[in-house]
């Protein structure tokens, strides 16, 4: 809840700035946190190559995360050092998390609810379940991005705002249904 509040404050914070800004720079970067691909070309696609090694080696590690949706202490018990794995992993998805943000800016929901749809579809295994989430994902945000580019005729809406418009009630549909 902490981290909430604190990114509720931090927002309205950077909207007040925003909104009493007449700097140009400014206003590029609220369109950069809403989110979208049009600020995307191949300059940036060096970037996409950092993710690479990351990404092979992710799907290379489904038995680790086997063991850890297995729980803490089921992992503990089979011999994985929960330290290191948490250390390594928070590492690894905040280069890929950093990488996807700094291209096409904050595109919400789809890291979060992506998973667990899956997870209800019965995907359990990660050798299955990290693929699945990269495809998925990548048709969910492919869908959003035909939505922002047609919703209205005069001017194309962010991704962000798509994906926050369609994610925010199914992820709190999904947390409901894990609340019963």
């Amino acid at each position: 809840m902490a981290g909430v509040a604190l990114g509720i404050i931090c927002s309205a914070l950077m909207t007040w700035a925003i909104y009493f800004s007449t700097s140009f720079d400014l206003r590029q970067l609220m369109y950069w946190m809403m989110g979208g691909f049009g600020g995307v070309d191949w300059q940036q696609s060096w970037l996409m190559i950092a993710l690479i090694p990351v990404l092979i080696w992710i799907c290379c590690q489904s038995q680790p995360l086997n063991m850890l949706a297995l729980g803490e202490t089921s992992a503990r018990q089979l011999g994985l050092p929960l330290w290191f794995w948490r250390n390594l992993l928070v590492v690894a998805t905040g280069w890929m998390v950093g990488v996807s943000v700094a291209m096409a800016g904050a595109i919400g929901f789809i890291g979060l609810v992506i998973p667990h749809i899956l997870r209800l579809c019965g995907l359990t295994d990660h050798r299955v379940l990290l693929p699945g989430c990269a495809l998925a994902g990548a048709i969910a945000l492919l869908l959003a991005d035909v939505v922002a580019r047609l919703a209205l005729a005069s001017a194309e809406l962010p991704i962000g705002v798509v994906t926050a418009t369609l994610g925010a009630p199914v992820f709190i549909w999904l947390l409901l249904k894990s609340a019963r």
